[in-house]
């Protein structure tokens, strides 16, 4: 039987991990604690879980900024909080960013990973009743010409940013069958949802939109993803975290293929049903750019594994989550323009002394 009292999520300040925290405070099935320790690098932002600080701040609900690359800070988290559960998102994960600058890619998706897998096999010795669980992506595969990706599919990523998370997949499951490390992996489709980043396709669209501005779609918007809402991701990690076998990898997608282009027009029509605008002139905002290097043609996951064995299934039509995402970039414009402008990166100095005063 698995503890799950006091869980450590890494990267729980950016897009995925907040909206996992905020999962597991709505979950009837969870009363432990949560430890969101983030070094809060640019996608990192602590606001994204500010009800959450209001309402289980300094009693279920913790806040450590640390760098997953600073072996002494997290061990001392460890011990600090006697976590028994390791949630690890925490990754820089713009392929972009990574073509132009892949040393911190490097840095903390395959060095921090090794750094927290070795302070947690410190800590935890020998105990099975604990869980290292490393969230991935479906972009370590390749790209796809048929077919759909399994847990079983040949590593092949194309990019800095894939295969530095192709080398954490690997470090998590060797410790798992060198150290016997409770370890369990999962690789994920593109999610979208509320609270990520702008420069995020679904994101970038829907606030393009909003102010007349080109929407740029790589070469002639052929390539082709998975999307997944990132509450159903929340849930599917949340189900691994209950009942997944330590030593097995889960591939979680949402059975959602779209052509990029196809997804922009769609997304112009749903804004434009939503809002009163015109389609075709949403439309005529497309811009074609030129292709990036290396550019996966196509990914699509096979999820049956997870339905079969945990009783997961996506919850949220594609339809519904597209109007909910526009929906809620559209209420939350005050959000937009703190991300935008950077000031969401004073949260730190504004909120830490709260925080501390109320431990």
């Amino acid at each position: 039987m698995r503890a799950l009292n006091s869980i450590l999520v890494t990267g729980g300040a950016g897009f995925i991990g907040s909206n996992f925290i905020r999962h597991l405070f709505a979950s009837s099935t969870f009363s432990g604690r949560v430890i969101n320790l983030d070094k809060l690098t640019y996608a990192g932002n602590p606001e994204n879980l500010e009800d959450v600080l209001e309402a289980f701040g300094g009693k279920r609900y913790f806040f450590e900024k640390a760098d997953i690359c600073d072996p002494e800070a997290v061990r001392a988290i460890l011990r600090r909080y006697d976590i028994d559960t390791v949630v690890h998102f925490a990754a820089e994960s713009h392929v972009d960013r990574s073509i132009f600058g892949p040393g911190d890619f490097i840095q903390t998706n395959i060095v921090g990973t090794f750094l927290l897998l070795e302070a947690v096999r410190e800590l935890w010795g020998s105990r099975q009743d604990v869980l290292f669980h490393h969230v991935s992506t479906d972009e370590v595969f390749g790209s796809l010409e048929e077919g759909r990706f399994s847990e079983d599919s040949p590593y092949r990523p194309r990019s800095p940013y894939s295969a530095s998370k192709a080398s954490s997949d690997h470090l998590a499951r060797a410790y798992f069958h060198t150290y016997g490390l409770p370890v369990t992996v999962s690789n994920c489709s593109n999610n979208y949802g509320p609270y990520q980043f702008p420069e995020k396709l679904i994101p970038l669209i829907i606030l393009n939109m909003t102010e007349g501005k080109p929407l740029p779609i790589y070469g002639e918007g052929k390539n082709v993803r998975d999307w997944l809402y990132v509450e159903d991701h929340a849930e599917a990690v949340w189900q691994i975290l209950k009942e997944g076998q330590a030593g097995e990898t889960y591939a979680i997608g949402g059975d959602n293929e779209w052509e990029n282009l196809r997804l922009v027009e769609t997304l112009c029509d749903t804004m434009a049903r939503l809002t009163g605008r015109d389609a075709k002139e949403l439309r005529g905002l497309i811009h074609f750019v030129q292709d990036r290097p290396g550019h996966d043609l196509r990914y699509a996951i096979d999820c049956a594994k997870i339905k079969r064995t945990l009783g997961w299934s996506q919850g949220m039509a594609f339809e519904r989550g597209l109007e909910a995402t526009i929906l809620w970039y559209l209420e939350h414009k005050e959000w937009v323009a703190r991300v935008r402008s950077g000031d969401y990166r004073s949260w730190v100095e504004r909120n830490y002394g709260r925080r501390e005063a109320s431990q």
